[in-house]
């Protein structure tokens, strides 16, 4: 299924379906590192503000 696996064929399925699963792969994985990025950016201004209070 993959195109560099010995059964692959070149025909318009195959790219749409391994386009389509590449695309949304690679959205997730953006996606998770912004959220992490953000959590930890997060908490690094929440730890320099030392305020305890809860929003």
């Amino acid at each position: 299924m993959f195109p560099f696996a010995f059964e692959w064929v070149n025909d318009p399925v195959h790219f749409v379906f391994m386009g389509s699963t590449y695309t949304v792969l690679i959205c997730l994985i953006i996606i998770l590192h912004y959220w992490g990025i953000r959590a930890f950016l997060d908490l690094i201004c929440k730890k320099k503000n030392g305020h305890d209070e809860h929003h």
